[in-house]
């Protein structure tokens, strides 16, 4: 097949060339049949080179302008591969020059589809695996902390509890006690305050749960802006439902992406959005904070590491454009199959 389909490309090409010479030598053969006298004339023979020039040029333009087509069709087909639309196929004729070439190609994208097709099934499974071990662990620590509130805020409400009901009888029989005991219960309810604090700062709600990412973030984002002084804006525009791990993925990386904006940026302002393409899912945050140049990037890498770890779980990229004094841009690409349901599971 290989050697038929190459015999496919030479035979073109000598067709063009036995057309190119065919004519060539017919024009000789007619001027030296029935222009014999005229070739004595330098003018003529100018003209005769012009024209035998003309359609040499002529039939290797048709030519090369057909095989440009077929080069430029297949450099098309191969940016949008690179640019992440592992679907994109060439239509192939029956009578191909570019055949082996084409189908070749589309052998490639194939095998590339599935593979980045698999590795993310294969991610989200472990996303989800991660999910449950996490909310078995979170439900793990609820119990803690329970035990925790009953050891050390329950016992410190039952002082003051006891110190409180104390304290008419106090006011009765030595009124000159009481301010030290009320200066007692202020600083035993300012402790039992402390370590409630402590404790609920330790909890770590699952906001994903029964929730849709658009709807988790609807609620999540605007009240993590405001707690941490920043003017958010939220535009999230996903027409069809997505896996769960996806999902899960997204809303890991924009905690981490905060995160860092939190810790490092020093923003004011700070953008998250996420929308389809035609064959990615993207998530882009961007801030206006000091930036950073590219060799600073180590000094602060865990949380961008973190990210593109998460991405790779389903096949994707994370991209970073910063610099200094200008913000920070941090743009998610995940691929979006057709065909793949991406629905929640029940």
């Amino acid at each position: 097949m290989y050697k038929l389909r190459m015999f496919n490309m030479k035979w073109q090409l000598l067709n063009y060339f036995l057309i190119s010479s065919v004519v060539t030598v017919s024009g000789i053969y007619i001027v030296l049949e029935y222009y014999e006298k005229e070739l004595s004339s330098w003018e003529f023979r100018l003209w005769f080179a012009f024209a035998i020039l003309v359609v040499s040029l002529s039939v290797g333009f048709i030519a090369t302008r057909r095989w440009q087509r077929k080069v430029d069709e297949l450099h098309v087909a191969m940016l949008e591969l690179s640019k992440g639309n592992f679907s994109v196929r060439i239509d192939m004729e029956p009578v191909e020059p570019f055949l082996y070439l084409y189908d070749a190609f589309n052998s490639m994208a194939t095998s590339i589809e599935e593979r980045v097709q698999l590795m993310q099934k294969l991610g989200e499974a472990e996303a989800i695996r991660d999910q449950e071990l996490t909310e078995s662990a979170v439900m793990e620590e609820r119990r803690r902390l329970a035990r925790d509130l009953h050891d050390t805020v329950s016992q410190e409400l039952f002082a003051i509890h006891m110190s409180a009901s104390s304290l008419p009888k106090i006011l009765e029989r030595n009124p000159a006690a009481a301010p030290s005991l009320m200066n007692q219960l202020i600083e035993m309810s300012h402790h039992a305050q402390k370590q409630m604090r402590g404790l609920i700062s330790q909890l770590r709600p699952i906001e994903l749960k029964d929730m849709s990412l658009q709807e988790a973030l609807e609620k999540w984002f605007p009240e993590y802006c405001r707690t941490h002084e920043l003017q958010g804006q939220l535009d999230v525009s996903l027409p069809e439902i997505i896996s769960e791990a996806i999902e899960h993925q997204f809303f890991l990386i924009i905690q981490e992406g905060l995160a860092n904006v939190i810790k490092h940026a020093s923003a004011k302002q700070v953008r998250l959005a996420i929308y389809e393409r035609e064959h990615q899912y993207v998530l882009q945050l961007q801030d206006d904070g000091q930036g950073f140049e590219r060799r600073d990037i180590p000094s602060a890498s865990h949380g961008l590491s973190t990210m593109r770890e998460r991405a790779q779980k389903l096949g994707g990229e994370v991209e970073i454009d910063s610099k200094l004094g200008s913000g920070t841009r941090v743009r998610v690409r995940i691929p979006r199959f057709s065909g793949h349901s991406g629905g929640k599971q029940e």
